[in-house]
């Protein structure tokens, strides 16, 4: 079995230090073979909250796979936001903008999918994308994991969109990037963005995609902005081709479990399942 812990979203500036010391604790309370952190680690990108979210980092447990969010480029320094969009990203928290990690479970590769401007007028600051050499260069380098490993990508925006919620924001080319992710053989996509613990199949969004592939987004796990959620993180436990996923969301007091839904990979995709394996059409099932 692999455990990975599924952080996102901290916006040191607007953290929560009392939360923050309790996601630690919990952390060390329940240990983890990998902390992923999904973007987001500043609320302006500035060197003081660059700095903040370093010390929290070295509170946590590693290996750590770790990509930036669109709040990690400055927004009001114009300069440092369309010539050094990651410098401070880079100095303070990863100079890796390909984090990778392997086993013989596992492997997890991370792909930064934060911009300095879109297209899109509403999304302008804030939308993201991967670029058509981004996908190539991570279908080189999943090509290259052995085995039956279970293929993870890490980005900050979501490939599908939560119930209710605008379409602009998920990933710009999001097709594509399905198109070829499933190429190569991705099975779970990990983010953040929008501050709200969901998750689904991209098939059930985006038919194109061709390949089930589950798309798992964290809440936000220290901020006070929480836009009505609870602060919360994932935990992801792999064995073979199964998948439990519990989010655990502060109480007042602690983290403690929240939802918790299995997952089975088959021949035909990704099925939720109950705690014995058998394959259920419910929303969530608590194991």
């Amino acid at each position: 079995m692999r455990t990975i812990a599924h952080l996102s979203d901290l916006h040191f500036g607007r953290a929560d230090p009392r939360v923050a010391d309790a996601l630690v604790a919990d952390l060390a309370a329940n240990p983890v073979d990998l902390v992923v952190v999904s973007g987001d680690f500043t609320q302006r990108a500035r060197r003081r909250q660059y700095a903040a979210a370093r010390r929290f980092l070295d509170r946590l447990p590693r290996p750590q796979v770790l990509v930036p969010g669109n709040h990690d480029i400055p927004l009001y320094d114009l300069v440092r936001r369309f010539v050094w969009p990651l410098n401070r990203y880079q100095r303070y928290i990863s100079d890796d903008l390909w984090p990778f990690y392997a086993d013989e479970q596992i492997a997890v590769l991370g792909m930064n999918s934060a911009r300095s401007w879109s297209w899109r007028w509403n999304g302008f600051w804030k939308d993201g994308r991967l670029s058509d050499e981004q996908l190539r260069r991570a279908a080189a380098l999943l090509a290259e994991v052995a085995g039956d490993a279970l293929k993870i990508v890490v980005v900050h925006h979501p490939f599908i969109a939560p119930a209710r919620h605008h379409v602009h924001n998920i990933i710009g080319n999001v097709g594509p990037a399905l198109a070829t992710l499933g190429e190569c053989g991705v099975d779970i996509l990990l983010g953040g963005h929008l501050h709200q613990p969901y998750h689904g199949d991209v098939r059930a969004q985006h038919p194109q995609a061709g390949r089930s592939i589950l798309s798992i987004q964290a809440g936000t796990a220290i901020s006070a902005r929480r836009r009505g959620q609870l602060n919360s993180y994932n935990v992801l436990r792999v064995e073979g081709r199964r998948l439990d996923l519990c989010v655990r969301a502060w109480d007042g007091a602690a983290f403690a479990p929240a939802a918790t839904t299995g997952y089975l990979r088959g021949p035909e995709g990704w099925h939720q399942v109950d705690c014995e394996g058998n394959t259920s059409g419910a929303e969530a099932i608590a194991c």
